[in-house]
């Protein structure tokens, strides 16, 4: 089913003995799609994990850190987070916050702290959650020596995209991509009427609603997608975003690239020839 909302999803603590956060998670193909929640004041450790990770706060401030630059980010700015890269994401005393939290599955959601050893297989959230809940958690490997954490050297990572979701309207169909390695993060708007095209998608896509109504069609499926509206388009699926007299429409979105398909494609192989 290509449609999806966050409340309809159970959320689970992402990684209980690191962060605060609890987060409605949807799998695809190549990547994880959640929302992360978080109460005033709270948040996570400094922590690292193999797969990039890409945020957009929708509600709230973050008090974001990536490698050793920290600033406070609202709805609006797009934080890109490089695999490896040591971060932390704190909701400021202001209120709760709410951010769209992008992984690629290279590796699970769970986040290892910054003195982790990498483990030869990743710990699923079940997993780390009963290990949270029977202390066990103290028992991961921890030598600083071995950590892959990358602190230095991480260059700008904070992309102002528009002052506020409330900001004027584009005149026209308006699209900005942002590409990491593995994924590709959009911003986008869609002017009242606009009529767009169907094309097959070369690439898996999530597109969260942020206002106004898409008149969403993936393969045979259609709906009025409204605020808070997930659609997951899949690699290969012919999808058409389109809107109605009326309903300006704004977006973000997140795609695959093609150095994550070959890297999940060479993993599977080598599991299979492992088998």
């Amino acid at each position: 089913m290509p449609f999806h909302r966050f409340e309809e999803i159970e959320k689970k603590a992402v990684t209980p003995h690191l962060s605060s956060g609890q987060g409605a998670i949807i799998e695809g193909e190549y990547m994880y799609f959640c929302q992360v929640s978080k109460v005033a004041g709270t948040g996570s450790q400094i922590h690292y994990h193999p797969n990039e990770l890409m945020i957009f706060p929708i509600r709230g401030k973050i008090n974001a850190l990536v490698g050793k630059d920290r600033r406070v980010v609202t709805p609006g700015t797009f934080v890109h987070v490089p695999a490896y890269a040591q971060h932390q994401m704190i909701a400021t005393e202001d209120g709760d916050m709410d951010y769209l939290y992008v992984k690629d599955r290279s590796w699970t959601v769970v986040g290892l702290d910054r003195d982790q050893v990498v483990p030869d297989k990743a710990p699923t959230v079940e997993e780390i959650n009963e290990m949270y809940e029977d202390g066990s958690t103290e028992n991961l490997e921890k030598d600083a020596s071995k950590a892959q954490i990358i602190v230095e050297g991480l260059n700008n990572s904070y992309y102002p995209i528009l002052p506020s979701f409330d900001a004027p309207a584009s005149s026209g169909r308006h699209t900005v991509w942002i590409e990491g390695e593995r994924l590709a993060f959009g911003y986008g708007e869609i002017p009242e009427g606009f009529s767009g095209e169907t094309t097959e998608n070369a690439h898996e896509q999530f597109v969260y609603v942020i206002m106004g109504v898409i008149d969403a069609q993936v393969d045979d499926d259609r709906q009025d997608a409204g605020p808070g509206s997930i659609i997951h388009i899949p690699k290969g699926s012919k999808r058409n975003l389109s809107t109605q007299s009326g309903q300006h429409a704004r977006y973000a979105s997140v795609r695959a690239m093609p150095k994550l398909e070959e890297m999940l494609r060479e993993k599977a192989a080598a599991a299979a020839a492992g088998n």
